[in-house]
Parts: structure tokens; C-alpha cells; sequence
């Protein structure tokens, strides 16, 4: 089981922009709208990348993507005078149970403190899920939404 950068990593940015599409984008009519999307999350992953404020780290396993995480400058725009964002953490539904969401949060948090970040912030509707890697409750957000952020120095 390794963690790498996605840059260092193409092959997985296609599956990635589909996970990421069918867990967080709006529902297709078509395939040829799907495959639309799919190609302008791929290259929209392609430019952040390159930033030096994006990160997207993956796990993978024996040549398998498990999961993924992300730090962004911003994400959405409840809170966009705070940066930067723990986003994205994903893993697929046959592997969860198994831990991974830890070994992908200790990434991030790795990622984010050898750039020099002090905090991290992240925004969910999940319950008493974040609070397990140290998320921190600051307020609430609409649609049902949490914001926290994580201490990285601690």
C-alpha cells in the first residue's frame, strides 16, 4: 500500500474525475453528457496540479486505487477567506471499513505540514466522523453543512 501525488501518478486522473463525478456532481442525461463532464474534470484536475496550493494525494494498492484526498486553496464559497482545505476524501465503497480513511487523513496532514500550513479546514454533513482525525467544530454552514478545522502542529 503506497500514497502518491497524483501528478506523479496520470494514470488514475480518469478514474479519479469519475469517482469524484458520481460521488459530488450533478447526475447526467446523457452519456455523452457524462463523458462531457468527465473530460472537463479531467482537465481541470490537469491545471490544479500544477498549483502550487493543490495538492490530491491517492492510495493505492498492487496497481488499484483505494482512495484519494485533496488540499485545496478554496472550496465552495461559504468561507472563502479561509485556506487551506482538507477536500475529497474518498475511498471506494469495497474498501471501507478497513482503516484507509485514516492512512489517507495522516497523508494529508503530513502533505499539509511539510508545506507550512497551521491549519486546515474542511466542511461536511457527516456526524461525529471528522472528529475522529481531529477536526475541531467552528460553525455551522447551510444546507445541513459543518465547518472545522484541523490543528496540523498538534
Amino acid at each position: 500500500m503506497e500514497i502518491y501525488n497524483l501528478k506523479d501518478r496520470p494514470e488514475f486522473i480518469r478514474e479519479i474525475a469519475i469517482l469524484e463525478h458520481n460521488e459530488w456532481g450533478e447526475p447526467d442525461s446523457s452519456i455523452d453528457e457524462f463523458e462531457k463532464n468527465i473530460d472537463k474534470k479531467i482537465c481541470s484536475l490537469k491545471s490544479k496540479m500544477e498549483s502550487s496550493n493543490f495538492c490530491k494525494l491517492i492510495l493505492v494498492n498492487e496497481n488499484e486505487l483505494i482512495g484519494f484526498i485533496s488540499i485545496f486553496p478554496t472550496d465552495g464559497d461559504e468561507r472563502t477567506d479561509l485556506t487551506p482545505w482538507y477536500a475529497t476524501m474518498y475511498v471506494k465503497e469495497k474498501y471501507r471499513g478497513n482503516g484507509y480513511s485514516k492512512i489517507l487523513n495522516d497523508a494529508i496532514i503530513r502533505e499539509a505540514r511539510a508545506r507550512g500550513y497551521k491549519k486546515l479546514y474542511l466542511k461536511s454533513d457527516l456526524k461525529n466522523y471528522y472528529e475522529q482525525f481531529g477536526a475541531i467544530f467552528m460553525e455551522d454552514l447551510k444546507c445541513g453543512e459543518k465547518l472545522y478545522y484541523i490543528n496540523i502542529d498538534e
